[in-house]
């Protein structure tokens, strides 16, 4: 797939060119890197032309347009060049560059896109629909990446240098970043962006996309109300965040919720939530404050229930101290690959405290505080999937005894390398029905009656866009289309 990055009388050049380490580049490529290195001068000549002590007195809309008329102005002054450029193109991109994420920008407006990775700047990959795609877009040099790093950083009052050279940080519109730079990166600076859909997911659109089947949400919905504690379990990108925002809304209004997180991810369309944030080391190496500070400072707030975003450390005794002491109903996320891994895991972090407890101690006070644990995975074609609801019942000759009540079955993979199956209720009734009965909590009687459930099926148009996202390369300028226009464009074969 190639992209008329430039525009001049001649078309655009095939051939390949030579990247000076011996391998062979397409024009295509060079012709991207001499747009972003011309960028770059166009963009430190409107730097320059800047007068600081004029656009202080305007706000944010006069300042991009009188940025806007400076960069014009400056592609009109200079000599003819002997490469024509998209000047359209190149003034919406110096915009990026002075007000957003440079080459970035398009992927950042765009709602589809989860996941950004910069693997230097001549390699930037996107994920959209569950898939990762290469994309054409680049950055001029590494100093051009880093000064884009340095602005992400600088924005949540962090700093990254040789000295410092990993940086963990939030951004405004709650996107997670991670980068890190030489000496520690071999490839020159790396850039990770987790983002996070400006509308976040209900519980209607997980049972629409067959991420959960509606006999798991009644379930859920019914052990909330009763406020037995939940454990969500799952991989990278498996979907336990956003199970987790939606769980958290079948709590009754008027409860106190308190939410503990290293990097603010959690959006829960209530009231009364009281959010809190822990807070890394500064230059000198002090001022850290650790999710175990959160928890503790939580339980002395007045809470009726504690949700923690991921227990990954010793604040995992602090919670289960928590849930075994009338904090009843509170929620927690784990990484792990099952539900028995989930509680191994969570032993390992409790003896991360400092406490010589024995298995057997750690073992009881864990089956005594969690009620259910819920596992996702993200499955071949990039589907998620709650894989399995089990209530742990207990302990049995000192294990934990773990029953399914739901679970799904994978049954194959389609023509489209996507994972096929359905739900399935095993048969088992919870232990906790009666608990659920006395608080005046009414499921129904076949709920969970041995059975197939539902058969989960993508949306028409949630396949034809797995299916746009399977082509090897995104553009940037596909990108930046409005929404409506590129699913026009993708569905236009299709009257449907």
């Amino acid at each position: 797939m190639k992209f008329n990055l430039f525009r001049s009388g001649g078309g655009t050049e095939t051939a390949e060119v030579g990247n000076g380490h011996g391998e062979r580049m397409p024009a295509e490529t060079v012709e991207e890197g001499e747009f972003q290195r011309f960028k770059t001068q166009i963009h430190r000549e409107l730097l320059d032309s800047l007068d600081l002590s004029r656009i202080a007195d305007l706000d944010e809309s006069e300042l991009k347009s009188h940025v806007r008329r400076l960069a014009e102005g400056i592609l009109r002054s200079r000599p003819e060049s002997s490469i024509r450029v998209d000047e359209e193109r190149l003034v919406d991109e110096l915009m990026a560059e002075s007000f957003g994420l440079g080459p970035l920008e398009p992927y950042m407006q765009d709602p589809d896109v989860t996941d950004i990775l910069v693997n230097g700047p001549n390699e930037v990959y996107v994920e959209r629909f569950g898939r990762l795609q290469e994309t054409n877009t680049m950055f001029a040099d590494d100093e051009h990446l880093m000064q884009i790093i340095g602005r992400i950083v600088a924005r949540v009052g962090r700093r990254i240098d040789e000295h410092s050279p990993m940086v963990d940080a939030r951004l405004a519109d709650g996107s997670r970043i991670n980068a890190i730079i030489p000496p520690l990166s071999l490839k020159g600076p790396i850039l990770s962006i987790r983002r996070f859909g400006h509308t976040p997911l209900q519980m209607d659109d997980l049972e629409r996309f067959g991420s959960i089947c509606p006999e798991m949400s009644q379930l859920l919905a019914a052990v909330v109300e009763a406020r037995l504690n939940i454990l969500i379990s799952g991989g990278t990108g498996a979907g336990k965040t956003t199970l987790l925002n939606n769980v958290s809304r079948f709590v009754p209004l008027g409860e106190r919720l308190v939410t503990i997180e290293d990097s603010a991810e959690l959006k829960l369309q209530r009231k009364h939530v009281v959010a809190l944030e822990t807070r890394p080391a500064n230059v000198e190496g002090s001022g850290q404050i650790a999710q175990r500070d959160l928890v503790r400072n939580a339980l002395r707030m007045r809470p009726d229930r504690i949700i923690i975003g991921e227990v990954r450390g010793p604040e995992a005794l602090d919670m289960l101290q928590a849930m075994n002491t009338g904090h009843e109903g509170s929620l927690s996320t784990i990484h792990a690959n099952d539900t028995l891994d989930a509680l191994s895991r969570l032993e390992v972090m409790v003896s991360m405290a400092g406490f010589e407890l024995p298995v057997g101690v750690v073992r009881r006070y864990v089956a005594s505080a969690i009620t259910l644990v819920v596992h996702l995975s993200r499955l071949q074609g990039g589907i998620r999937r709650v894989m399995r609801v089990s209530e742990l019942v207990g302990l049995e000759n000192g294990e934990y005894q773990l029953n399914d009540i739901f679970e799904f079955r994978q049954r194959s993979v389609d023509d489209d390398g996507v994972a096929t199956g359905a739900f399935h209720a095993t048969g088992f009734r919870p232990t906790f029905c009666h608990r659920l009965e006395q608080l005046g909590i009414r499921l129904p009687e076949n709920l969970f009656a041995e059975r197939q459930l539902a058969m989960p099926s993508l949306a028409s148009n949630e396949t034809k866009l797995e299916h746009l996202a399977s082509q090897p390369t995104l553009d940037a300028d596909f990108l930046a289309e409005p929404r409506t226009e590129r699913l026009d464009d993708t569905f236009e074969e299709d009257p449907s």
